[in-house]
């Protein structure tokens, strides 16, 4: 009786699966069912998700094709092309060459014209100009060295500032394509200078295209339409449509949204509805765009209830919003509780917040002030499973320096450097750098580096007689911060950006003579994203001194 207590007490004690075993019947166990292979779409998102981290990306994205290897999961050229944008955008380009090799070797998943448009992309955005025309030479390699690819260098150089380098191959006599007259690489040209914000460039070269003989297209008045906008000229804009209109073009909804901005800064919100209508009445759909740029200059006016009401009912049009259609709305509200609640609106309605849309709010109440926010919008975005980025660390590090939590905010400073989003340690944390090194060896190392750019750019003057190399590198020798501090007070409108016509003034109001090809490359530095060089004295210096030997050497050849 005992024996039959103890085996019935214990068989109340053990699982199902364990209590059958004791009896005489055999179990068979079912293998578990094969997992479906991941669809592309899955793959995609994960990876953007890892968008900021790319050790984890490339770990998930070599783990995927391994561990799904049973049922012929394969990379598609996207995705590699995803992958590689991820790489490249932490300059990892060895890696990025591997995997393109890898592309090569496989007839499913071949590079195309998009894989290199993004390696264009990251070596210009990267400053490194000479490897993104280097990579074009070598695309023959991959029959893939065409006009396509050639339009595809030359619009990465002018989307990133580099538009002087970008004439220099376009109208030089080994260029891969007749530039004359093409409309599209003018086009893009025109755009460079408009990316570079030289607005006096952009007249010039406009009426350079009329001596030419160009044909200018409807996307060129767009441009140019675009470029007046933001030089503070609307009602010009304005003037300039109803040129295009009297020339017979086929308006589309591109120049309708350039001309609902134009109108709106120069005559008020109301009139930009009034052109939306009409837009409309002439059976001209408006993208998501539009309905952006007329929540904008609502809520510019403060009037958030019609700006609201507009983006409850853009769906009715096809057009869903999206992030930048919530960032009107943070830009223009004042109050915590009034953005907090818009933000949890946004993501109770599908829209998962950008990057840029948790910079914003983390810099937004920062600088107010109020952390209880700052680490609500900080958690949301983990919870979300967005990796952030060195600007969202830097606001986050920004808003605890403010409050005096100094050792919270160099824990967020060393995990921002083991995720390799910063170059260098904040000094005024005292980091250590991964190795236990104190900052203060950079900042030895980077006057050593400011010493052999002084003596190398007098080296230069004397054989140039140049005084702006003197004058570049005045601007820094007195203070490591006085170059930031310039940029803040040429900055005069307080947009965050700095136009080559705001800094050619700026430069003249501090004394210097520099010439405009000077001024430009400088402006291009001055983009840079490696902004931890602005804090080394010899950073106007190193630049005007490459820039002069870049010089030296055209002209010795």
């Amino acid at each position: 009786m005992r024996r039959l207590i103890l085996v019935s007490s214990r068989s109340n004690l053990l699982p199902p699966f364990q209590c059958q075993t004791l009896s005489t019947t055999t179990v068979t166990e079912r293998p578990f069912p094969t997992p479906p292979p991941p669809d592309e779409a899955t793959v995609r998102q994960t990876l953007l998700s890892f968008n900021n981290d790319w050790k984890q990306a490339l770990e998930f994205f070599d783990w995927v094709e391994e561990s799904h290897s049973h049922c012929n999961f394969r990379h598609s050229t996207d995705t590699f092309n995803l992958m590689l944008d991820i790489l490249a955008k932490f300059l990892e380009f060895d890696l990025c060459w591997h995997l393109i090799r890898r592309m090569h070797s496989r007839p499913s998943s071949p590079p195309n014209h998009t894989t290199f448009r993004v390696i264009f992309k990251r070596y210009v955005s990267a400053h490194l100009v000479q490897d993104a025309i280097d990579t074009f030479h070598r695309l023959q390699e991959f029959n893939l060295k065409d006009h396509t690819s050639f339009s595809h260098l030359i619009d990465a150089l002018c989307e990133y500032k580099h538009v002087l380098e970008a004439q220099d191959l376009v109208f030089s006599k080994d260029t891969p394509i007749d530039a004359i007259g093409n409309t599209k690489i003018h086009n893009m040209v025109l755009r460079g200078w408009f990316k570079l914000g030289w607005w006096s460039k952009c007249n010039e070269f406009w009426e350079e295209m009329d001596r030419k003989g160009v044909q200018k297209d409807l996307h060129s008045y767009s441009i140019y339409m675009d470029i007046l906008c933001k030089a503070g000229k609307p009602w010009k804009a304005v003037k300039l449509f109803k040129e295009v209109k009297r020339k017979g073009f086929q308006l589309d909804v591109v120049v309708y949204n350039i001309l609902i901005r134009a109108i709106g800064l120069s005559q008020g919100v109301d009139f930009s509805i009034s052109v939306f209508r009409e837009m409309k009445e002439l059976g001209i759909n408006p993208t998501i765009v539009t309905y952006n740029t007329l929540i904008r200059l609502l809520c510019d006016c403060y009037r958030h209830e019609e700006a609201l009401t507009l983006l409850r009912t853009m769906a009715r049009d096809g057009c869903h919003p999206t992030a930048i259609s919530y960032h009107c709305f943070f830009a223009s509200m004042e109050k915590p509780k009034q953005i907090l609640a818009m933000f949890d609106d946004m993501i109770e309605s599908g829209v998962r917040p950008s990057m840029d849309t948790y910079v914003m709010l983390l810099n937004k109440f920062g600088r107010w002030g109020f952390l209880r926010p700052v680490f609500m919008i900080w958690n949301r975005m983990e919870q979300l499973g967005c990796s952030p980025d060195a600007a969202a660390y830097n606001a986050l590090i920004d808003s605890l320096v403010d409050k005096g939590l100094i050792d919270m905010a160099r824990k967020y400073d060393e995990e921002m450097l083991a995720k390799g989003l910063s170059p260098k340690p904040r000094k005024e944390l005292g980091t250590k750098l991964l190795g236990g090194e104190s900052v203060d060896l950079l900042d030895e190392y980077s006057q050593n580096i400011s010493r052999r750019a002084h003596s190398e750019v007098e080296d230069i003057d004397e054989s140039t007689s140049g005084k702006s190399n003197q004058n570049a590198s005045s601007l820094v020798e007195r203070n490591p911060l006085r170059l930031k501090e310039m940029f803040r007070m040429i900055d005069t409108d307080n947009s965050g950006q700095i136009t080559l016509e705001e800094l050619k003034k700026g430069l003249e109001r501090v004394g210097s003579v520099l010439k405009d090809s000077e001024i430009a490359w400088l402006m291009q530095a001055s983009h840079s994203q490696l902004e931890y060089l602005l804090q080394t004295p010899g950073y106007v210096s190193t630049c005007m001194h490459i820039e002069k030997s870049f010089v030296l050497q055209g002209e010795e050849t």
